[in-house]
C-alpha cells in the first residue's frame, strides 16, 4: 500500500491506515459485475454513469413544457386563477405528477426563468410587475399536498358534464360513451381499487357490484380552492368566524352539488346499460318459467292436499283442544296475578294512608286536611302499584319534606288529570237524543246553575266524582235530590262537556238573575240600584259597559297572577288587576271571592259523599 504524504511527513504515525478489503453493494455491485464480465475500465463505468445521468436529466427536459407566451399572459395579482400545472409545464401529467418531478420542474423554470437570469440576457424585467411571482405561487399551491389537494378538486381541465340518457334504439356504443366518464371520476374516489365499468360479458355479479361502488361513492373532492374570502386577511377573530362561517357553507354547497351530479352520471349509466335491461329480461323469463312450473304443480298438489283434508281437520281440532287446556291454565295464572296484584295494590294503599295519617295529612292548616285527605285517597284509587310504592319511599326519605313530595304529587297529579279533562272535553260530543229519557224529571234553572258550578269544581279525576256532584246539588237546592246517573247523563247531554264555555252557562245566569228579581220587592232592587250607582266606581270600559262573564283566558292569568303576587305584596290588587287586561281592581277581587266560596262548598260536597 502507497503511504500518504501525511505518513511521509510525519504527521499520522506508522501503521495508522489499514488496508481492509470492501465489497461492492447496490449499484456498484452491478457496475462492479458489469466490469467483470465486459472488461471495461473503472473510468469506463463512471463516464457510462455520468452520462446516464446527464440524459436522464435531458428527458426531464424534455417532459417539462416552456409556454413563454402563457407565462408572459399571467397576472401575478390574479394567481387564483391561473393553471398551476401549465405554469410549471406539467399539464400533461397534472394530477399524475409526482412530488419529485414537480421539484424538478419547479427547478428548471427558476434556471430559465428567474429574473437574474433574464436581466442578464438583457430582458427588461418589471419589479412589480414579473410572472416569475405566478411560478413561485405555483409551485406554493403544488408543492403543499394540503393545497394541491384543493387545486386539483377543481381543476380547470376537468370536465363535469354527465352523459344523457341513451335512447333504446340509440346506436351509440354505451361503453364507449360512459366508460372514459366513469374512468375520469375514478380520480375523486376515497376507496380504491374502483371497480371497472366492465363489458357487455361482464357477469350481474360485477356489474352490481360497480353499479353498488358508484350509489355510495365517497369523493375526497372539495372547494376550499374557490373561497370568496379569506380568513386569514380579517381584521380580527369575530370577522375570521365569519368569514369562515360563509365559506364553509358555500363548500357544502358545491359538495351537496357535486353529490347530486355523481348520482345523476350513475343512474343515467344505469338506465342507459343495455346489460341491466338484458337481466331484466333474464329475471323475467325466469319468473315465468318458475310460474308455468308452479302451475304445473298445482294440480299435483291439489290431489295430495284432498287427502291430507281429514287428517289436518284432525289435527286442527286437537290443536284447539290444545290450546284451550293452555288458555284455561293461562286464564287461571292471570287471575291469581290479578288477585295477588289487587293483595300488593291494598298494601301500598294502607301504606300511604297510615303514614299520611301518622303525619296529619301533611297539613300546616287545618283548613288543608280535608283537602289534602282527599287528594290522598285520590292516588290511591289513580296510582297503580309501582307509582305508590315510589311516592311512599320518597316520603318516608325524609320526613322533614315529606309535605314538600306530597304537595309536588299533588300538583302533578291535578295538573295531569286537567289534560286528560281537556282532552276528553275535545273528544267528547253530544250525546244521542235516546239519552234524554235518563236524566230523570225535568232540570230546573237553579238546577242547571248548580250542576255547572259542581262539574267545574270538582274535575275529572275526583274520586266519586258525580256522586261528588250529585251530593253538592242536593246541598244548596230545595228540589227533589238528584242521582249520580241523572247528573252525568244530563252533563253529557249539555254542549261538549266544556261548562265554563258554553253560552249555556250565560244563559242559567241570567235566567237566574230574572227569577231573583221576580222574587225581591221591587222598591228594594231600585233602592239597591241607585244606591250601588251613586257608590260605584268605573275603572275600565268593561265596567261601565257591565261586567262580562270571565274566560279561561283571563280565569288562567288571574290564577297566574295570584301565585305572582302574594298576599305579602304591597299593592297586591293593583298589580293583579295590571296582570289581568280588561279587568279592574275590583273584578278581580270578586272573583278571588267567588272561587273562595265555591272551593268551600265543594270541601263541604266532598265530605257529605263520604259519609254518605
Amino acid at each position: 500500500m502507497v503511504s500518504s504524504p501525511e505518513i511521509r511527513q510525519g504527521v499520522l504515525p506508522a501503521g495508522f491506515l489499514k488496508e481492509r478489503e470492501v465489497e461492492p453493494v447496490g449499484r456498484w455491485f452491478l457496475n462492479q459485475w458489469d466490469r467483470i464480465n465486459s472488461n471495461r475500465t473503472i473510468s469506463h463505468g463512471v463516464l457510462s454513469e455520468s452520462s446516464g445521468s446527464e440524459s436522464e436529466e435531458e428527458d426531464d427536459e424534455e417532459m417539462f413544457e416552456d409556454d413563454l407566451e402563457y407565462l408572459r399572459s399571467l397576472d401575478p395579482k390574479e394567481t387564483q386563477e391561473q393553471d398551476h400545472y401549465k405554469v410549471l409545464g406539467i399539464s400533461k401529467l397534472r394530477i399524475l405528477a409526482t412530488d419529485d418531478q414537480i421539484k424538478k420542474a419547479h427547478r428548471h423554470k427558476v434556471l430559465r426563468h428567474h429574473p437574474d437570469k433574464r436581466k442578464a440576457a438583457g430582458e427588461e424585467i418589471k419589479e412589480d410587475d414579473d410572472y416569475f411571482s405566478c411560478i413561485t405561487k405555483a409551485f406554493e399551491i403544488l408543492g403543499n399536498p394540503a393545497t394541491r389537494r384543493a387545486f386539483d378538486s377543481v381543476d380547470p381541465t376537468f370536465d363535469d358534464d354527465v352523459p344523457e340518457v341513451l335512447k333504446k334504439d340509440s346506436k351509440v356504443d354505451f361503453a364507449m360513451k360512459f366508460g372514459p366518464v366513469f374512468e375520469a371520476n375514478t380520480r375523486w374516489s376515497v376507496k380504491t381499487p374502483v371497480p371497472q365499468l366492465g363489458t357487455m360479458k361482464s357477469s350481474r355479479e360485477d356489474v352490481d357490484t360497480f353499479y353498488s361502488f358508484w350509489f355510495d361513492f365517497d369523493s375526497w373532492r372539495e372547494y376550499s380552492y374557490l373561497d370568496e374570502e379569506d380568513k386569514e386577511k380579517a381584521g380580527d377573530k369575530w370577522e375570521r368566524r365569519e368569514i369562515d362561517k360563509i365559506n364553509k357553507a358555500q363548500r357544502k354547497e358545491k359538495k351537496a352539488d357535486e353529490t347530486k351530479r355523481v348520482r345523476k352520471l350513475v343512474d343515467n349509466a344505469y338506465n342507459s346499460d343495455p346489460r341491466i335491461a338484458k337481466f331484466r329480461e333474464e329475471e323475467k323469463n325466469e319468473k315465468l318459467a318458475k310460474k308455468k312450473a308452479k302451475a304445473d304443480q298445482a294440480k299435483a298438489r291439489r290431489d295430495e292436499e284432498e287427502r291430507k283434508v281429514r287428517e289436518q281437520e284432525e289435527a286442527e281440532r286437537k290443536e284447539k283442544e290444545a290450546k284451550e287446556e293452555v288458555e284455561k291454565a293461562k286464564k287461571a295464572v292471570e287471575k291469581k296475578e290479578k288477585d295477588e296484584m289487587k293483595r300488593l295494590l291494598k298494601i301500598e294503599r294502607k301504606k300511604l294512608r297510615t303514614f299520611a295519617k301518622d303525619l296529619n295529612y301533611f297539613v300546616i292548616d287545618e283548613d288543608e286536611k280535608l283537602t289534602h285527605l282527599a287528594e290522598v285517597e285520590k292516588m290511591c284509587e289513580l296510582y297503580n302499584i309501582e307509582q305508590l310504592k315510589d311516592l311512599v319511599e320518597r316520603l318516608e326519605k325524609d320526613k322533614s319534606k315529606a309535605r314538600e313530595v306530597f304537595v309536588k304529587e299533588m300538583n302533578k297529579l291535578n295538573n295531569k288529570m286537567e289534560e286528560d279533562r281537556i282532552e276528553e272535553a275535545q273528544m267528547t260530543g253530544k250525546t244521542s237524543e235516546g239519552g234524554k229519557s235518563k236524566t230523570g224529571a225535568e232540570w230546573d234553572t237553579e238546577e242547571l246553575q248548580l250542576m255547572i258550578k259542581s262539574v267545574n269544581a270538582f274535575p275529572a279525576g275526583t274520586v266519586n266524582r258525580w256522586e261528588v256532584c250529585a251530593e253538592f246539588i242536593n246541598q244548596h237546592s230545595n228540589f227533589p235530590p238528584r242521582h249520580a246517573k241523572e247528573v252525568l247523563f244530563k252533563a253529557k247531554e249539555m254542549q261538549s262537556g266544556n261548562f265554563a264555555m258554553t253560552s249555556l252557562k250565560d244563559e242559567v245566569n241570567k235566567m237566574a238573575y230574572e227569577n231573583l228579581q221576580k222574587g225581591q220587592d221591587r222598591k228594594v232592587l231600585e233602592r239597591a240600584a241607585r244606591e250601588s250607582e251613586a257608590s260605584q266606581r268605573t275603572e275600565t270600559t268593561s265596567e261601565m259597559m257591565g261586567t262580562a262573564p270571565w274566560t279561561p283566558e283571563e280565569q288562567k292569568l288571574l290564577e297566574q297572577a295570584l301565585k305572582t303576587f302574594p298576599s305579602s305584596t304591597p299593592e297586591r290588587w293593583d298589580r293583579i288587576s295590571e296582570a289581568v287586561s280588561g279587568r279592574s281592581k275590583k273584578d278581580c277581587m270578586k272573583r278571588y271571592k267567588e272561587l273562595a266560596e265555591l272551593i268551600k262548598a265543594k270541601k263541604a260536597a266532598m265530605a257529605a259523599a263520604k259519609k254518605s
